[in-house]
């Protein structure tokens, strides 16, 4: 896990924690909009999609909401940049310095409660990795205090519930090293189960 620090302002001297998760060989370390459309549930079985297109229908792990069902729906993806990193108001750990640099990538996605117990924003999308072009798969950034500021993508609501038949836009940053690029987004759907992925590019 990679721990962040915002880099200390001059007045105030704020920290701001974050950590991303990142997986080998296709399984990541640890598990944690549109209108909604009337295919997802014969989109079970697929598993490659086109960016826009509505991902197969998921159940909720979280005990105080097993029993929603929700879609999630990349609808498009933007590499950002070392100087959008420098700007965000992280900076990484020395610890991690020979990780070297990382630039953000900003996954945008819709997010459809189908049915259920309404749920939170902040785990409807929690399974969501970005796939580089050479093999690594990398969750989301976490900002543990504070936050980061990135442009174009404002910080997720990530208490805020939804109910059946409701649905919300919101922006992801991942992170990933400099001088790689991202070849899809994924879905984890458990150990046992091919992710969902929108590949990049096509």
């Amino acid at each position: 896990m990679r721990t962040w620090t915002r880099a200390a302002s001059a007045a105030a001297g704020a920290l701001t924690a974050a950590a991303v998760l990142t997986g080998c060989n296709g399984l990541p370390q640890a598990k944690g909009g549109g209108a909604a459309s009337p295919n997802a549930g014969a989109n079970a079985k697929k598993t490659v999609f086109r960016l826009g297109e509505e991902g197969p229908l998921k159940e909720s792990q979280k005990l105080d909401s097993q029993d929603a069902k929700f879609t999630v729906t990349p609808l498009d993806v933007r590499v950002g940049t070392e100087t959008d990193m420098e700007n965000s108001g992280l900076k990484k750990d020395e610890k991690d310095e020979k990780d070297g640099p990382q630039i953000p990538v900003f996954v945008r996605s819709a997010l459809n409660h189908k049915s259920g117990t309404p749920m939170k924003l902040g785990d409807m999308d929690g399974d969501l990795m970005i796939r580089t072009e050479s093999g690594m798969r990398t969750r989301a950034l976490i900002v543990m205090m504070g936050r980061a500021k990135w442009p174009d993508c404002p910080e997720t609501e990530g208490e805020k519930k939804l109910g059946p038949g409701q649905s919300e836009k919101i922006c992801t940053a991942f992170l990933i090293p400099a001088g790689q690029k991202p070849a899809a987004v994924e879905l984890f759907r458990g150990f046992n189960a091919t992710p969902a992925q929108w590949p990049l590019g096509t």
